[in-house]
């Protein structure tokens, strides 16, 4: 079957033009890692963070005996009250690439309008370190929170996990993870254009190409990197293989419709649904990957971030 691809410059708002035309032309090259890397980098900006928020970074055990430590960043608001919401939040970067500090405005914000203690988690990349490093450091941080919730002052059975992109399908990995091992019980997932299917086989995978945006090739190339030599996926890498996603929690998934995740975004909130999961559903017109970041000011990504943060509300503070 063939897949007609988009041309984003024909079908993208004013707004989204002019960000998407201000980016390096092969930001999204993916055949030289360490170039990627440095040219995303290149486009982290220093913020300085709202006032009202201490950051502290702190080393966790890793899953296994035999893994290294996990670096984690706490953004705490100094007013947050005993037995308070907790957030673990995992960075994009297609499994290959972002750091803790690429998020460091957002999840200082997150901590200071949700009144709750956010967790980012700096977990190993690919291709140095694939399947399962990642998600074995994200389960690391989310019992660390849980065994240390009394000393770190929140409520237990207030955590919330959460993510972009690659960050999303971690989140997705880690929640499955967690139900499967018996582990921290987790009262919501965040999956904002989670990356969940490894499989590239949608239309919409198909339909971006344009390597200024997160496209096809890219995608497959970080897939390539994170799975590495493995012969049989693994639902915890790739969610959308998950036979049975009953007993997961609430979720919330966003996703624009100019993203090559699109189809499989949609598919997997229509599993969780199936299973019994509660679970909401945004799909925003006009948005490609990631534009919420790349286009923080546009009407569209306003709205974007003002939902999210309402349906987390929701959950953490249901009073």
């Amino acid at each position: 079957m063939a897949f007609e691809p988009i041309d984003l410059d024909s079908v993208l708002d004013a707004e989204h033009r002019i960000a998407l035309a201000a980016l390096p032309g092969d930001l999204f090259d993916l055949t030289d890692i360490a170039a990627f890397r440095r040219r995303l980098d290149a486009l982290t900006a220093v913020t300085p963070l709202p006032d009202g928020v201490t950051v502290e970074d702190a080393f966790v055990p890793g899953r296994f005996p035999d893994d290294p430590e996990v670096r984690v960043r706490l953004y705490r608001p100094v007013d947050l009250a005993p037995q308070s919401p907790a957030i673990l939040w995992l960075h994009g970067g297609g499994m290959v690439s972002g750091t803790l500090e690429s998020t460091d405005l957002d999840c200082a914000a997150r901590a200071a309008r949700l009144r709750s203690l956010v967790v980012s988690v700096e977990y190993r990349l690919a291709p140095e370190h694939p399947f399962p490093a990642p998600v074995d450091d994200s389960y690391a941080a989310l019992t660390w929170i849980a065994a240390h919730a009394t000393e770190l002052g929140v409520d237990p059975s207030r955590i919330a996990i959460g993510g972009q992109s690659a960050g999303g399908g971690l989140a997705a990995g880690t929640a499955l993870l967690a139900r499967d091992s018996g582990g921290p019980a987790l009262c919501f997932q965040v999956l904002v254009y989670p990356m969940v299917d490894h499989r590239n086989i949608t239309p919409s995978s198909h339909a971006i190409v344009d390597p200024r945006a997160w496209c096809r090739s890219a995608n497959l190339i970080a897939w390539e990197a994170y799975l590495g030599d493995v012969t049989e996926v693994s639902p915890y890498a790739s969610p959308a293989l998950a036979a049975d996603l009953a007993g997961l929690p609430p979720a919330y998934v966003n996703v624009g419709t100019f993203d090559l995740f699109l189809d499989e975004n949609i598919a997997y909130a229509r599993s969780l649904l199936a299973a019994g999961v509660p679970t909401e559903l945004h799909v925003y017109p006009g948005a490609f990957h990631a534009s919420p970041t790349f286009v923080p000011g546009a009407a569209l990504s306003r709205r974007w971030r003002s939902d999210e943060r309402v349906a987390l509300e929701a959950v953490l503070h249901p009073e």
